[in-house]
């Protein structure tokens, strides 16, 4: 539409004929697809706020009750092509109010209105409004507006896994109507994905356990089995019925996926197509006249679209309980935009990303209690104190093995997908030993005594100096160190107590700190001197006594 408005603008430029001007703005009031979700290049999407008030918000609509039918599923499966004939029977019910019966036209004419084509490219991007709103008073006088949806379809090769839950989800949270468009049967593959789409829209919601969804529509497309089940919703509603059933002998993971589909919709039906015939799936010219459509399926076209959209089949949009008029209908649309543009929602994954993920994370979780299992054996419990270097080496030793081990188990993704989790498994094992470092040196009796041993040198070292200087008279000096030795006796009676208490841990901190910077720039230094001096008095006197004592031998030696 964007185009069209911008090669129109371009024709009033350079052409300002008026015949050319008036074909542009006739084109611009005929009903026409509106993108009210754009994609973008970055796998994003965004909501053009401006075209959605532009349908919605007019002085005949904004009061009415909305009533939002969308068809989503997998791309060329023929969306827009049904909706189409949506198209028809709204016009024909809804504004021409002519004879219901004729509804699906003649045989010669071309199928009009969202655009479709044959082929294996997707045509539909984003979400896609009708702008003719079709009008209806219900039998209680309630006043309606009946809005069509069209759907970028999911799983084709440019769109992510996020991009297709996010279309998905959103036409779902937005519709009271969600049909759900598939090819040939209702397979697991098909309700995984469902059960993927669904739950992405109710992270968003936020419900508080009501039902967060309406009414879904399995349309089963080119049915292949109607010996099985005959086409229609009798035959569709048997075969959902089967594919839904919950029995005790189920696998857990098959249960859980079909009580969560049913929790989240008010009602679940479903119906069954025949093919439409060899033209319409083959032929490049094909336009959507009827005459090259098979009967069959034209007949059940005429049963499955009054089935949705006649007056007494009609879905109110709700939320919360609560009927949805369509100027709220707007603001609901930019609310559930808005989440989704945001980040608090988790990433979708395909099931081979996620499959990986989980076999990475338990490759990692196994390596890690084989380091720590490892190294309980080395150092941890009751093991005695070990040098910082020991340590420092066994750690080594026992975190290549642990890296072995990761390396060695067989998992999904690749190395390059591996390696992400490698490096997580390295951060964890280095920080899973600082904690044993750290307990390693609560072991170590002499460091653990740092702290008292060096206020109570400071106490004593006072105590000697106070009473020097009270020897020589110098009272004031004394009085100091005595406040002093008092300071380092109250200091060590506040270690004490966050030792054993295990509160003001800040403070039992500052003094250790304190402790160690005594030690190391003041009294190491000093014990290291006195140690020296010491053993070279010893040394000397070893000397001493020896060179004595050989003496004493050779004069006992020469007197005899």
């Amino acid at each position: 539409m964007s185009e069209l408005r911008q090669r129109g603008k371009m024709v009033v430029e350079k052409d300002s004929s008026v015949e050319e001007v008036s074909d542009y703005e006739d084109t611009l009031n005929k009903p026409h697809a509106v993108p009210i979700i754009l994609a973008n290049d970055n796998h994003t999407f965004k909501l053009d706020e401006e075209a959605l008030k532009r349908v919605l918000l007019r002085d005949e609509l904004k009061d009415r009750y909305a009533v939002v039918v969308s068809v989503a599923g997998a791309f060329r499966h023929g969306k827009s092509f049904l909706l189409d004939f949506f198209l028809r029977y709204m016009s024909s019910k809804y504004v021409h109010k002519q004879n219901t019966s004729d509804w699906i036209g003649s045989e010669d004419t071309p199928l009009e209105g969202f655009s479709w084509r044959g082929g294996s490219e997707r045509d539909t991007t984003g979400i896609l409004m009708w702008s003719e709103v079709f009008l209806t008073e219900l039998p209680t006088g309630e006043k309606i507006a009946i809005i069509l949806l069209d759907t970028q379809g999911t799983w084709d090769s440019k769109s992510t896994v996020k991009e297709c839950a996010t279309i998905f989800a959103l036409s779902t949270m937005i519709s009271s109507v969600q049909i759900y468009n598939i090819s040939g049967n209702i397979q697991e593959d098909d309700l995984q994905h469902l059960q993927l789409f669904t739950e992405y829209g109710r992270l968003a919601l936020a419900s508080s356990g009501e039902t967060p969804f309406q009414r879904l529509q399995f349309l089963v497309r080119d049915w292949r089995f109607p010996y099985e089940a005959p086409y229609g919703a009798v035959g569709g509603q048997a075969m959902l019925e089967k594919r839904l059933e919950v029995s005790q002998y189920q696998h857990s993971e098959l249960k859980s996926l079909r009580k969560h589909i049913k929790s989240c919709f008010s009602e679940i039906a479903s119906f069954l197509m025949p093919h439409p015939g060899i033209k319409v799936a083959t032929s490049p010219t094909f336009d959507g006249r009827l005459a090259e459509i098979d009967q069959e399926f034209k007949d059940h076209l005429k049963i499955l679209v009054p089935m949705i959209l006649a007056p007494e089949n009609l879905v109110l949009k709700k939320i919360n309980g609560e009927r949805v008029k369509v100027r709220d209908f707007v603001q609901y649309c930019k609310s559930y935009m808005q989440i989704y543009e945001g980040d608090d929602l988790p990433e979708p994954k395909s099931m081979l990303v996620a499959t990986a993920e989980a076999n990475n994370l338990a490759a990692v979780a196994d390596a890690k209690d084989a380091y720590i299992q490892l190294m309980e054996d080395v150092c941890g419990g009751t093991k005695p104190y070990m040098k910082t270097e020991a340590i420092e080496n066994e750690h080594k030793r026992v975190k290549d093995k642990a890296i072995e081990q990761f390396e060695k188990k067989k998992k999904m993704g690749g190395d390059e997908f591996s390696a992400v989790y490698k490096e997580q498994l390295e951060k964890d094992i280095e920080e899973t030993f600082l904690q044993f470092k750290s307990h390693n040196e609560g072991k170590n009796i002499f460091k653990s005594a740092r702290t008292p041993a060096v206020f109570f040198a400071v106490a004593i070292a006072f105590y000697v100096v106070s009473g020097l200087f009270g020897l020589f008279g110098l009272y004031s000096l004394a009085n100091i160190c005595n406040l002093g030795m008092a300071a380092a006796f109250m200091v060590l009676v506040t270690w004490a107590y966050v030792r054993y208490s295990g509160e003001m841990r800040e403070i039992g901190q500052v003094i250790d700190e304190s402790a160690n910077f005594i030690w190391e720039n003041i009294m190491k230094s000093l014990v290291k001197t006195f140690v020296e001096s010491g053993m070279q008095q010893m040394a000397v006197e070893v000397a001493e006594r020896t060179a004595v004592n050989a003496t004493r031998v050779a004069l006992n030696t020469n007197s005899s």
